[in-house]
């Protein structure tokens, strides 16, 4: 049994997006259904990746089913690890625990590069195939912060940088950072920063203009 897959050459190797290895032969009706079911009896037999996510699982694994246009198989672990796709924390295709760093690392590159979408522990759990209550354990112990605060620290940072390099209405910087609701926004960036998002625009304004003149 052989799977034919195709890489894009220009994809970086660790992003878990959408240029993951792309599946050139359909999946097959049987495939799809032992994924569906969860069906133990095809373990062994093939592995199945999730490009969106850059994970890897038995058939039989728990978590949830992936869009069909979005899967794609291989004969083995060491395919798939080839290919640079992550073993699945829950089902550990590899037969071997990821290292809590890996794990980590994988979720906080993600919210770094989907900070503007909807993002709770919850998604994340279900992003990494973990539970919400062992990754807040975790990334807690390993970053030093929940992932909420993570989560909130990646948008305030990148909302800052917004503020400071353009000229977008307040409410256009929220939803920007995936904070569509103005007034939370105002909140979160005051507690965070000690400044409403217009004050802190104005300083930062004023200090490039002071900069500006002083090295005139």
């Amino acid at each position: 049994m052989t799977y034919d897959w195709k890489t894009n050459p220009n994809r970086t190797n660790q992003q878990p997006d959408s240029d993951k290895p792309i599946l050139s032969v359909p999946v097959s009706d049987e495939q799809w259904q032992a994924v569906v079911n969860n069906n133990a009896s095809y373990d062994g037999q093939f592995f199945y990746a999730v490009k969106t996510t850059g994970i890897f699982c038995r058939p039989s694994c728990k978590s949830r089913v992936p869009k069909r246009e979005n899967i794609g198989f291989f004969e083995n672990a060491d395919q798939a690890l080839a290919a640079h796709f992550r073993p699945c924390k829950r089902c550990k295709p590899t037969g071997q625990r990821l290292p809590d760093e890996e794990w980590i690392a994988f979720i906080t590159e993600y919210v770094d590069s989907h900070c503007d979408e909807k993002l709770t522990l919850e998604v994340l759990a279900l992003l990494s195939h973990g539970t919400p209550y062992h990754l807040h354990r975790t990334f807690k112990k390993i970053k030093g912060m929940t992932p909420v605060d993570y989560i909130q620290h990646v948008r305030i940072e990148k909302a800052k940088m917004l503020l400071t390099t353009f000229d977008d209405p307040v409410s256009e910087v929220g939803e920007s950072v995936g904070l569509s609701n103005t007034p939370y926004f105002i909140t979160l960036f005051k507690r965070k920063t000690g400044q409403t998002p217009e004050a802190y625009r104005r300083q930062q304004k004023q200090h490039l203009k002071e900069a500006f003149s002083n090295g005139t």
